[in-house]
C-alpha cells in the first residue's frame, strides 16, 4: 500500500519549447517522483485528449494551466491522503474520475504525468530501478540493465520540414554495455552524419525539432542509407555495435487506401514489401508505425512478414 501526502503540478516547456505537464507526488514513506508528459509533434487520431488552454494569445492556444489546474485541484483531492493498493489502482482511480472516452475532462496530460510521478515515487520507494518497477508492473523478468535508448539522428516528416516522408530513423547503440558508452557511440555517430551532411547536402548543424539532422534528402531510403554510411564512418559496425530503429509514421501519407511514398503510389502489401526490403537490407531492429493506423486489414500481415 502507499499513502500519496502531496500532490502538485507545473506547466514546463519541452524541448520544442511547447508547453507541457509535470507533476510530482509525495508518498508517506518520504518517497518522491516528479515526471513531466511527453507531448508529441506527431498524434494519432485515436490518441488520449490532450488538455490545452486554447487561448491564441498564451503559446498559440497549447498552455498547460487548465491541466495543471486539475492536478492540483481535482485530482489531489481525489488521491491526497488515501491508500493505493498499487499502480493500477491509482491509475483506474483517475481514468474514473475523469469519466470520458479519450481522458478530455481533466486531460491526458494530467492524468499520464501524475501517473508516471507515482511509478517513480514507487520504484524509489522500493529501492529499484524505474524500468524494473515496469517489469514487475508486466509481470516480467527485468532485464539486468538499462534498456538501450533509440536516440533520433535523422528526421523527416513532420518533424522537419517533410523533405522526406519517413518521420524518423534513430541510432541503437546495440553493443554498449552502459549508459556512458551508449551516449558516446550515438554522439559519434550523429558528429559523423553531422560531416556527412555537410559534405554530401552542404548543410551545416541544424536539427529538427526532435534533435535530428534534417537535410534535403532526395528520397526515403537516403535516410536509411546515409545513417549506415555514418555508422561507419563513425568506426563501428552496422548491425553490430549500432542498429537503427525506424518510425515511419505512413498515416502522414496514407490518402484514399494508398501510401505515396516518393512519388510512387503503393498498395497496403506494396507499402509491406517495402518495409520488408529495408529490414533485409539494412540494420533495422525496430519499425513504428510502417503502416497507416487505419489500415486494419494489413497489420496482421505485416507483423507476420517482419515480426
Amino acid at each position: 500500500m502507499a499513502r500519496i501526502t502531496s500532490l502538485t503540478g507545473l506547466e514546463i516547456l519541452d524541448s520544442r519549447g511547447r508547453p507541457t505537464v509535470q507533476a510530482t507526488c509525495r508518498l508517506a514513506s518520504g518517497a518522491v517522483g516528479t515526471a513531466s508528459a511527453p507531448s508529441g509533434a506527431s498524434t494519432g487520431a485515436a490518441e488520449a485528449h490532450e488538455l490545452r488552454d486554447g487561448d491564441p494569445q498564451r503559446y498559440r492556444g497549447l498552455g498547460c494551466r487548465k491541466a495543471i489546474a486539475n492536478i492540483n485541484g481535482e485530482l489531489a483531492q481525489m488521491l491526497v491522503g488515501y491508500e493505493l493498493a498499487d499502480q493500477g489502482a491509482l491509475d483506474r482511480a483517475m481514468i474514473e474520475g475523469d469519466g470520458t472516452l479519450h481522458k478530455s475532462r481533466l486531460g491526458a496530460n494530467a492524468i499520464l504525468g501524475v501517473s508516471l510521478a507515482f511509478a517513480r515515487a514507487l520504484a524509489q520507494e522500493r529501492r529499484e530501478t524505474l524500468f524494473a518497477y515496469f517489469a514487475t508492473l508486466l509481470a516480467v523478468s527485468a532485464p539486468p540493465t538499462l534498456p538501450r535508448p533509440t536516440i533520433n539522428l535523422f528526421s523527416g516528416g513532420k518533424h522537419a520540414g517533410g523533405q522526406a516522408p519517413i518521420q524518423d530513423v534513430l541510432v541503437v547503440p546495440a553493443a554498449a554495455e552502459t549508459v556512458d558508452e551508449a551516449l558516446a557511440t550515438t554522439v559519434a555517430v550523429f558528429q559523423a552524419a553531422a560531416d556527412l551532411c555537410q559534405e554530401k547536402y552542404a548543410m551545416r548543424l541544424l536539427t529538427a525539432d526532435e534533435g535530428g539532422l534534417a537535410p534535403p534528402f532526395t528520397h526515403a531510403e537516403a535516410m536509411l542509407a546515409d545513417a549506415v554510411a555514418a555508422i561507419e564512418r563513425a568506426g563501428f559496425r552496422p548491425g553490430h555495435d549500432v542498429a537503427l530503429a525506424v518510425d515511419v509514421a505512413s498515416s502522414h501519407f496514407y490518402e484514399d487506401g494508398h501510401y505515396r511514398l516518393d512519388g510512387n503510389q503503393l498498395t497496403s502489401t506494396e507499402m509491406i514489401a517495402q518495409l520488408a526490403d529495408w529490414v533485409e537490407r539494412y540494420p533495422i531492429v525496430s519499425v513504428e508505425d510502417g503502416l497507416a493506423e487505419e489500415d486494419w486489414a494489413h497489420w496482421p500481415l505485416l507483423r507476420q512478414r517482419i515480426g
